[in-house]
């Protein structure tokens, strides 16, 4: 074991287990106060490996730490603080600790060097962000809990089983490293298997919007920055330059566009948008170049900022109206105006728009596809940020604070900008959109290889800003056409919604009367037959093992008897001479030692 070394997730646990033990006056402090040593903590991490434990044969390392994961570890501590400023006011400690477990799970993996700290973190992940979905109590969240739950205990299920299979095919070793892509095995496809559901790839992607739309209003925050951002992480590190990821990716990409054209739910569309957005990271992991891979990272660490900044406005009009789908708002701009600036920021960064963080990442990517001669990749990447900044960039802000006004007067009412450490979160997170898109520096420094690209070239600008024109003058023409309509699109979670209830009535109905039938048949059949034998043996046993052992037991008895007769005199004097003997032949011994020296 090596020396004690503080991880970053120890703090925020073992912050989470103490929160309870905080007084109310001091809880909002105490809450910033946490997150901050984290973010601090991360900051100060030099590199290595650090903290190897040796559990039964195994070397665990919790601690390895270079530039991926500093780079990761860096954002996803800096957003444990906005998400944490954003909820303060929050009084329910139960939704901060596990706000807190999650994020720890998530740099648990970060800083994993091998499958079996990995998979611990991993699953720490999952069974804490459920009830960031379970917290918002409704009936409608409690069931999207359970799906969002049973599809992650299978992919941890694919997951470890390709754990299993790695170890046993590498003399027990689990250390996480790339997986040899030019071959893979049962244990690497079971792995990647593992992966991909995290990430949200099609068709292993529906519980991503079923379970963010129905997550609380501070708890989608924290949903929609780590799950799928970790995953990511692990196809950096376990699978780059696989070539399958590319077409996946850019499948995603415009896959979340099109769902998103069909919902009505803003916190839904932009769950949708989450798997787009994430699949220019899986395209750029698939590519494999530094570019490509600079590229995925970069936009990781975009995203996290300003997806949480869209969700940080969403969940603002949630928290105070009650409401989040587009055909029960509108016209709240009057209302909330600070909350359409803010939200505004976030939806020009995931469309790429110039001085913001996504152009200066996203384009990574699809320079690394021209750059592979990938022209297919590129240019359909391309076409989905049309896509975006049709719906994030602009049918979400336009049909929540303008457009016609389908609030009711109880929600009208209820509408006003959030408390203000909302507000002060989502500045911070406005900031920091504007300043990655203004100072590339600041995000290209920490990438895992040495950058070369310059997004603002003449021709970049050029093509984005022409893109941009030409889809808002799009949306100006067909904003007839994009009115959202009370409907539900149907995903491939259709499936297992239908397919649970009809497992349930098998279960109550055919496959409980074959239980019932096989017991009855036991009991009158099998039963009865165990018991006839268990009368045959205990006769056997009483007749012949009894008879046996109480022979043997009188016999012994007899010849105790016999030799009883015997105590009072041949058997004390043999004894007595034996004795005699014993020390006679000591003290002769005794005698010759002493003549000879």
């Amino acid at each position: 074991m090596s020396e004690f070394w503080l991880h970053p997730a120890l703090i925020l646990g073992l912050g989470g287990l103490l929160l309870p033990l905080v007084p109310a006056r001091l809880q909002r402090a105490y809450l910033l106060l946490v997150p901050l040593l984290t973010f601090g903590r991360a900051l100060s991490l030099a590199q290595g490996t650090f903290g190897m434990v040796d559990f039964l044969g195994w070397t665990l390392v919790f601690g390895r730490v270079d530039t991926l994961s500093a780079l990761f570890g860096y954002i996803m501590s800096l957003m444990a603080v906005i998400g944490t400023l954003y909820g303060a006011h929050v009084r329910e400690k139960a939704q901060h600790l596990a706000s807190w477990l999650y994020v720890a799970g998530a740099l648990g993996v970060i800083y994993a060097g091998d499958f079996l700290t990995l998979f611990v973190f991993w699953e720490l992940m999952a069974f804490s962000s459920v009830f960031l979905i379970w917290f918002r109590r409704r009936p409608q969240s409690l069931a999207a809990g359970f799906r969002y739950l049973l599809v992650h205990v299978v992919g941890g299920l694919a997951l470890l089983a390709g754990i299993i299979l790695h170890g046993g095919a590498n003399g027990g070793g689990l250390a996480f490293d790339a997986f040899d892509v030019a071959s893979m095995t049962p244990a690497a496809w079971l792995v990647l298997t593992g992966f991909l559901l995290n990430a949200a790839v099609p068709p292993l992607h529906a519980w991503l919007p079923d379970a963010y739309g129905e997550g609380t209003f501070n708890g989608s925050v924290f949903l929609c920055a780590f799950t799928t951002k970790t995953a990511v992480y692990a196809l950096v590190r376990g699978f780059p330059g696989l070539d399958l990821l590319v077409p996946l990716g850019v499948v995603m990409s415009l896959y979340g566009v099109v769902y998103a054209v069909l919902e009505n739910d803003a916190r839904r569309l932009l769950a949708y948008h989450i798997i787009s957005q994430v699949g220019y990271m899986v395209a750029g992991v698939g590519i494999g170049t530094e570019m490509a891979l600079n590229g995925a990272c970069a936009h990781a660490f975009a995203h996290i900022l300003y997806k949480a900044l869209l969700f940080m406005g969403a969940g603002a009009v949630l928290h105070m109206t009650g409401q989040s789908k587009f055909t029960a708002l509108g016209g709240l701009y009057r209302k909330m105006p600070l909350t359409f600036w803010l939200t505004l920021v976030g939806g020009l960064s995931i469309s790429a728009f110039p001085l913001t963080s996504g152009f200066v990442s996203k384009s990574m990517v699809v320079a690394g596809a021209f750059e592979s001669h990938l022209l297919w990749a590129g240019f359909l990447l391309n076409l989905a940020s049309v896509g975006t900044f049709l719906h994030t960039g602009l049918k979400v802000p336009y049909f929540i604070w303008f457009g016609e006004r389908h609030a009711s007067d109880e929600t009208w009412n209820r509408a006003a900008d959030p408390p203000w450490n909302m507000r002060v979160a989502m500045m911070v997170a406005a900031a920091l959109c504007f300043f990655i898109g203004c100072y590339t520096p600041y995000l290209y420094n920490m990438l895992p290889f040495p950058v070369t690209y310059h997004p603002y070239s003449a021709y970049h600008l050029s093509e984005t800003l022409q893109l941009l024109l030409a889809t808002g003058l799009g949306f100006a023409l067909l904003i007839e056409k994009l009115k959202p309509e009370a409907k539900i699109a149907l995903d491939l979670d259709w499936v297992y919604r239908k397919a649970a209830p009809v497992f349930a009535r098998l279960a109550r109905g055919p496959i409980q009367g074959l239980d019932t039938w096989v017991g009855e048949l036991y009991r009158n059949s099998g039963l009865a037959g165990l018991v006839t034998s268990a009368r045959h043996i205990g006769r056997f046993d009483h007749r012949v093992i009894d008879g046996a052992v109480d022979g043997l037991a009188a016999a012994v008895r007899a010849c105790g008897g016999r030799l009883r007769a015997l105590q009072r005199g041949q058997v004390q004097e043999s004894l007595l001479l034996a004795f005699a003997l014993a020390v006679a032949v000591a003290l002769g011994f005794l005698l010759l030692r002493g003549v000879l020296r």
